[in-house]
C-alpha cells in the first residue's frame, strides 16, 4: 500500500536541500529521515505504531484510506516551504463574515476545542516558516477571532476560535456563517483530543458540521499523551460515531502530535490533496479508494 520502503530511501533531490534558521528539529521530511527506520515510520503513519497494538479480528481499512507514498509527501511539504513565489503568512483576522477577507484560492479551516491544541497544530504545519506567527497559550480560548493565513496562492489556512469553555460568546454566529457561506472552503478540520477521547462539545460541533453537509474531516491530537491502549480505546469508540452518526465526515481519522510531529506531515499531504495542488500517485484499492473518490477527490 505504501511507496515507502523503509530500507530504501529516496534520493536527496526530492528534499528541499536549504536549511532555515530556527526550524523545528523535525519540521521536513528530510530532518526526520535521519532518525531510525521505525521511528520514521511512525512520524510518517501514525496508525503504523497502533497496529500491533490492535486485535487481529479488527477491520483496519477505515485507518488506512489515506496512505500516500513519500513522493507525494514530499511534493506536498514544498507549498509549506517559504520562498519569493511562495509567501507564507498572517493575512488578517475577523470577527464577522463580512470582514473576512475576499480570497478565490481553496480554504481549509480548523475548528476545536479551546484547549485541544489547535494553534499548536497550525504551528506545526507552519514550522518550516518560523516568522510566521501563530499564537500559541497556556490559557485556553485564547484565540477569539477567525485568523487567516496564506500559503502562496495554492490555499490559505483559518484558525477559528475554540469552542466549550471560555469559548467567545459570538462563538456560533462567528462560526456557523463562515461553515454555511464560505465558498472556498474545501474541508473543515474537526479535531478531537485523542488522550480524552470524544467529548460533549466535540458532539455539537460534529452535528454542526453534518447540518452543514459540508465535508469535513476529524483529526485526532494529542496522540502522545495517553497510552497506547487508551488511544486505540478512544480511535475506536471515534470510529463507532463516525460509522454512526455521520455522512460527510471523511472515514479516517487523521492522527497527530504537534510535540512529537507524529501525522504533521501526512496532514499537510492530504490539505494539499484536498486543495487540488497534489494529485496522489498512489491511493488505497477497493473500499478504500470508494472512499477516497467520495470524501476527498
Amino acid at each position: 500500500m505504501w511507496c515507502l520502503r523503509l530500507g530504501i530511501l529516496l534520493p536527496g533531490p526530492l528534499f528541499h536541500a536549504a536549511p532555515r534558521h530556527g526550524l523545528h528539529k523535525l519540521a521536513s521530511v528530510q530532518s526526520a529521515s535521519t532518525l531510525p527506520k521505525r521511528k520514521f515510520q511512525g512520524l510518517l503513519y501514525p496508525f503504523s505504531v497502533l497496529d500491533p497494538y490492535l486485535d487481529r479480528s479488527v477491520d483496519r481499512t477505515n485507518f488506512q484510506l489515506f496512505q500516500p507514498c513519500l513522493e507525494d509527501i514530499v511534493k506536498a511539504e514544498q507549498l509549506f516551504h517559504p520562498s519569493r513565489s511562495n509567501q507564507i503568512d498572517y493575512l488578517s483576522s475577523a470577527v464577522r463574515m463580512d470582514h473576512v477577507p475576499a480570497l478565490t484560492q481553496p480554504e481549509v479551516c480548523f475548528i476545536g476545542r479551546s484547549n485541544v491544541g489547535k494553534s499548536s497544530l497550525i504551528r506545526a504545519l507552519f514550522s518550516l516558516s518560523p516568522e510566521v506567527e501563530v499564537r500559541v497559550s497556556k490559557t485556553p480560548g485564547h484565540t477569539k477571532k477567525m485568523n487567516f493565513f496564506k500559503v502562496g496562492k495554492a490555499f490559505s489556512i483559518v484558525d477559528m476560535p475554540g469552542y466549550g469553555h471560555r469559548a467567545p460568546t459570538d462563538f456560533v454566529d462567528m462560526v456557523e456563517p463562515y461553515l454555511e457561506t464560505r465558498s472556498n472552503l474545501v474541508r473543515t478540520f474537526l479535531l478531537v483530543d485523542g488522550s480524552v477521547g470524544i467529548q460533549k462539545a466535540d458532539f455539537i460541533a460534529l452535528e454542526m458540521c453534518e447540518e452543514m453537509r459540508r465535508p469535513y474531516v476529524i483529526v485526532v491530537t494529542k496522540i502522545d499523551k495517553c497510552g497506547h491502549g487508551a488511544l486505540l480505546t478512544n480511535l475506536l469508540s471515534l470510529q463507532d460515531v463516525v460509522r454512526d452518526r455521520t455522512s460527510s465526515c471523511f472515514p479516517q481519522p487523521i492522527l497527530v502530535s504537534s510535540h512529537h510531529f507524529s501525522g504533521i506531515y501526512l496532514l499537510r499531504c492530504f490539505i494539499a490533496h484536498v486543495a487540488g495542488k497534489v494529485e496522489l500517485s498512489n491511493t488505497a484499492k477497493g473500499q478504500a479508494k470508494h472512499h477516497l473518490c467520495n470524501h476527498v477527490n
